[in-house]
């Protein structure tokens, strides 16, 4: 058993996901905060140090080339703190893994991308989730990489894309085996930028997102990438929880979970389901 914690001041992201309703509270409520699970950050790398990490982050792979493990961008740092920073994050006990895979500038290849995924699947300590709150075009080969490590038992929580376009045309947005993030705004309206259609598989909010940045800053960006990390912050609640679980049973819990026909602007064929913690 645990006692529920209310977190007073949160974000509205934070505050949007434990509530089925507007208006908001401004308040957000847990409990057990996923102790013991690992959260793999696929992206521009973790800024270890950063105060709001409270000693709980590490810098693990780097495929860039750069010599330089940590985060020189900032993205990758803002979507560890929406996991699970101890202000700004969904699941403020899990310990953050970051896996360096774009650059300072943010970009990347496929190749790098790849060999992130892929060393998460044979190095990752379980319970254990990750995300890739980045994309590209169409890649067979990045989409077989995230489903098997999807279905190594690790969930993979994926950004849809900011191309206000299919996301059944980018990778890993269309990666059957990951749980796939649009963007929703803070008046449950679809982010106008948010790659929406039949591979969405549920809104979280995205836009106007508050968290970690370099230099033990703070940030307030948009995008889809905001939105995945929220997600990902669940499920890490979920494991923390409720234990291990295949990805398939967590993305089936997190959709069945999730309010439904709130989300305003929503286009035809995608599904109108908004990201729901429940009483985790």
């Amino acid at each position: 058993m645990h006692a529920d914690v209310t977190q007073r001041g949160a974000t509205w992201g934070l505050d949007r996901i434990d509530q089925r309703a507007l208006p908001l509270s401004t308040t957000y409520a847990y409990g057990q905060p996923a102790f013991g699970v690992s959260a793999y950050i696929i992206d521009t790398g973790v800024t270890p140090t950063h105060p709001d990490f409270n000693g709980r982050a590490a810098s693990v792979f780097n495929s860039t080339g750069d010599g330089n493990p940590n985060d020189c961008n900032g993205h990758g740092t803002h979507v560890a703190g929406t996991i699970g920073g101890t202000t700004w994050g969904v699941a403020k006990g899990v310990f953050l893994y970051g896996v360096k895979v774009l650059g300072c500038s943010g970009s990347g290849s496929y190749a790098g991308v790849i060999a992130g995924v892929d060393w998460v699947r044979t190095n990752g300590t379980k319970p254990a989730v990750a995300n890739m709150s980045l994309g590209g075009g169409f890649s067979q080969a990045v989409n077989d990489a995230v489903n098997s490590l999807a279905n190594s038992g690790i969930f993979v929580a994926v950004a849809a894309g900011n191309s206000n376009a299919d996301a059944c045309n980018y990778s890993p947005a269309s990666a059957a085996a990951a749980t796939t993030a649009a963007a929703s705004e803070s008046n449950d309206a679809r982010a106008y930028y948010s790659n929406f259609g039949p591979c969405i598989d549920v809104y979280a909010p995205g836009s106007g997102i508050t968290s970690a940045w370099l230099n033990g800053g703070t940030n307030t960006i948009s995008g889809t990438s905001m939105a995945s990390p929220h997600i990902a912050g669940v499920a890490a609640l979920y494991k923390g929880n409720f234990g291990d679980d295949s990805s398939a049973n967590i993305d089936q819990w997190i959709k069945s979970n999730a309010t439904p026909n709130v989300i305003t602007g929503n286009p035809a064929g995608t599904p109108n389901l908004l990201l729901y913690k429940g009483a985790l």
